[in-house]
C-alpha cells in the first residue's frame, strides 16, 4: 500500500480557498438560470396540484395573464402536504417525496422564488463537503492529503455546481449516498476491530451502527429510486470482502438492508402499482441514438466532472479535452487497484461500475438514453472523484522532485479548469442541463420585444413543462393562450404578434387552413420550436374574455 503524508499548511489553506470559491459559486447568480422544465414540475409537486387538474383549469381557450401560473407553483390554501405526496404518487412515482416534502417545508418559510427554492438545493450541497470527507477517512483510514483534495474537488466540480443550483432532489441523492457509503465503512470497520463482541455495550455499539446504516439507506432510497443500485453495490462489496463466506458482519449487514428496504415499502408499493405510470413518463429514455452520438456524449459527461464550458461534439476544443480526461480517470482507477488496498480499491470501483452498467448496457443492448442523464450517473462520478483524489493526493508527495512538481502541476490544471468552469456557468442564462428548456431564454427574448404578443400551446409532449418555464421570462405585456389537444383556437385581433410553441404538424395545418395565413419558424432547437403567424389582410375578429 502506498504511504501517504499528512496534508501541509499550504494545501490545507489551499482548500479552504477552493472551498470559499465553491460555495460562493453555488449562490450566486441563483436565479440566472431558466427555471426549467423539471424545475417547474418540483414547484408543481410543491403546489399539492396534479397536472391533470392544471390541464382542466387552465388548457380551456382561454387568454390568461402569467401571474395565472403562480396558483401552481408554490403552496395554497387549498392543497396541503399530503396533496403533494399525493401527486407524486399518482403522476410520478419514479420521485419518491423526501425532497418534495423538504421543498415545501422550504418555500413555506423563505418564499416561492426561484433563488429561494433553489437555494435549498445550494445549501444542502455544503453536506457534500464533511461527507466526502467522512467516506475518504474511512476508505484510506489514515490523516492524509486524500480527503482534502477530495473536497476541493467537489467545491468546484462543474457538474455538482449545476446540480446545486437546481430546484431538484440530486444533491440530496448525493449526500444520501455519502452518508450510506461512509456509514457502511465505519459499521464494517468496527465490527473488524472487535470481532468477539463480549462486552454489552459493545454489541449495542454494533446494532446502533448498522442502524444508522439502515436509515441512511432508507433515506437515500426515499431520494432517488436508483439507490437501489447503490444498495446493490454496497451488498457485493460486503460478500465480496467476506470471501463470499455467510459470517456476522454479512449476516448483520442482511439485516440492516432489509430494515432499510422494509422502510422503503410504502413506497414501494406506489411504485408497484402505479408501474405504467413510471413507464410512461420514463419513455423518454428509450429514444434511439446512433452508436457514434452515443459514446460522444459519454465522452462529454465524462468530462463534466472536471470541465464544462457547455460545449458539444460541434466544438473542436472537445475532441482535444474528452480523450485526455478519459484517459486521465482511466489511470487513476488503474493507479488506486495497483497501490491501495483492496478494500479501498474494491468499493470505489464497484461505487463506479454498478449503478453505471444497468443504464449502459441496455443502451448498448436494446437502444435509448438511460445512460445520458448525467444526474443518473452521480454515484459514478463520486467514485471517479475519490480515485482522482486518490491520484493526485498521493503523486505530488511521490517520487523525485522533478515528478512531484508534474503531478502538482497537474494538480493545479484539474483546479484551475473547474474553477473557470464553475464561473463560466455562473454567468450563463442557460446549460446543457436545461436541456428542453435550454432555447427558452433565446424564445422568451423573441417574444418580449413585440408589442402586444400572444403566446398559444397545447399541453402535448414537453410544451407543458416549457410554458410554464417560459411563465418565469416573458414579460407581464404577454398573454397565453392554452388549448386542449390541439383544438383550433379563436385568436382575437386584439394582439399583434402570434406565437405558437411547438405546434404538431397537423395543428400547423389546421392553423394555417382556419386563418389563412402561413406560420413562419422563428426558432428552432433539437427539442422544439416556435411559430409566428404571419397576418393576411383581414383577420376575423373574435371577440373573447381576458383572464387576469
Amino acid at each position: 500500500m502506498h504511504q501517504f503524508k499528512l496534508a501541509p499548511s499550504w494545501l490545507r489553506f489551499l482548500i479552504v480557498v477552493l472551498l470559499v470559491i465553491g460555495i460562493f459559486f453555488r449562490f450566486v447568480n441563483l436565479e440566472r438560470k431558466v427555471y426549467w422544465h423539471d424545475e417547474t414540475y418540483t414547484s408543481l409537486r410543491i403546489s399539492g396540484y396534479t397536472v391533470k387538474e392544471v390541464k382542466q383549469q387552465i388548457f380551456n381557450n382561454r387568454v390568461i395573464t402569467g401571474t395565472y401560473f403562480d396558483k401552481y407553483q408554490r403552496p395554497n390554501p387549498e392543497k396541503n402536504l399530503s396533496d403533494t405526496i399525493k401527486s407524486l404518487a399518482i403522476e410520478d412515482p419514479q420521485h419518491p417525496p423526501l425532497y418534495y416534502i423538504i421543498a415545501r417545508f422550504w418555500v413555506q418559510l423563505f418564499g416561492n422564488s426561484v433563488t429561494a427554492i433553489r437555494s435549498l438545493s445550494a445549501f444542502i450541497s455544503l453536506l457534500v463537503f464533511p461527507c466526502i470527507y467522512w467516506l475518504c477517512k474511512e476508505l484510506f483510514r489514515v490523516p492524509l492529503s486524500v480527503p482534502f483534495i477530495a473536497i476541493a474537488l467537489m467545491a468546484i466540480s462543474p457538474i455538482h455546481l449545476v446540480y446545486a443550483q437546481e430546484a431538484r432532489e440530486y444533491m440530496l441523492w448525493t449526500v444520501t449516498i455519502l452518508l450510506s457509503s461512509a456509514s457502511l465503512l465505519r459499521t464494517i470497520r468496527l465490527e473488524s476491530k472487535n470481532k468477539e463482541l463480549v462486552k454489552k455495550h459493545q454489541a449495542s455499539d454494533s446494532i446502533f451502527a448498522w442502524g444508522i446504516y439502515a436509515a441512511t439507506l432508507a433515506l437515500s432510497l426515499y431520494t432517488f429510486l436508483l439507490s437501489g443500485f447503490v444498495a446493490v453495490a454496497h451488498g457485493i462489496y460486503v460478500l465480496a470482502t467476506a470471501k463470499f463466506k455467510f459470517n456476522k458482519t454479512v449476516k448483520d449487514y442482511l439485516f440492516a438492508s432489509l430494515a432499510g428496504f422494509l422502510a422503503f415499502i410504502p413506497w414501494m408499493l406506489v411504485v408497484l402499482f402505479n408501474f405504467s405510470q413510471l413507464d410512461l413518463v420514463t419513455s423518454w429514455t428509450k429514444t434511439q441514438i446512433n452508436f457514434i452520438n452515443l459514446i460522444e456524449s459519454w465522452l462529454i459527461q465524462l468530462s463534466h466532472i472536471f470541465f464544462d464550458f457547455n460545449f458539444g461534439f460541434e466544438n473542436p476544443i472537445s475532441y482535444l479535452i474528452t480523450p485526455v480526461i478519459l484517459i486521465f480517470v482511466g489511470y487513476a482507477i488503474y493507479f488506486l487497484y495497483r497501490t491501495s488496498n483492496e478494500k479501498s480499491w474494491l468499493f470505489i470501483v464497484l461505487l463506479i461500475a454498478v449503478p453505471a452498467l444497468p443504464l449502459i448496457l441496455p443502451d448498448l443492448l436494446f437502444g435509448g438514453i438511460r445512460s445520458l442523464s448525467d444526474r443518473y450517473l452521480l454515484p459514478s462520478y463520486l467514485g471517479i472523484q475519490i480515485a482522482v483524489a486518490y491520484l493526485l493526493g498521493t503523486q505530488i508527495y511521490s517520487g523525485n522532485l522533478a515528478r512531484r512538481q508534474i503531478w502538482q502541476i497537474i494538480t493545479v490544471l484539474v483546479i484551475t479548469c473547474g474553477m473557470i468552469s464553475c464561473g463560466v456557468n455562473s454567468q450563463a442564462e442557460t446549460w446543457w442541463s436545461k436541456l428542453i428548456s435550454y432555447g427558452n431564454p433565446q424564445v422568451a427574448t423573441i417574444i418580449n420585444q413585440a408589442y402586444r404578443p400572444l403566446l398559444i400551446s397545447d399541453s402535448f409532449g414537453i410544451n407543458y413543462g416549457n410554458v410554464f418555464s417560459l411563465s418565469y421570462l416573458l414579460e407581464p405585456k404577454v398573454r397565453f393562450q392554452l388549448v386542449k389537444e390541439q383544438k383550433t383556437p379563436k385568436i382575437s385581433n386584439q394582439f399583434t404578434d402570434i406565437f405558437f410553441l411547438n405546434p404538431a404538424n397537423d395543428f400547423r395545418q389546421k392553423i394555417e387552413k382556419s386563418y389563412k395565413s402561413k406560420l413562419n419558424l422563428v426558432y428552432k432547437d433539437n427539442y422544439y420550436s416556435l411559430w409566428k403567424l404571419a397576418k393576411s389582410r383581414i383577420l376575423p375578429r373574435r371577440n373573447i374574455s381576458l383572464t387576469n
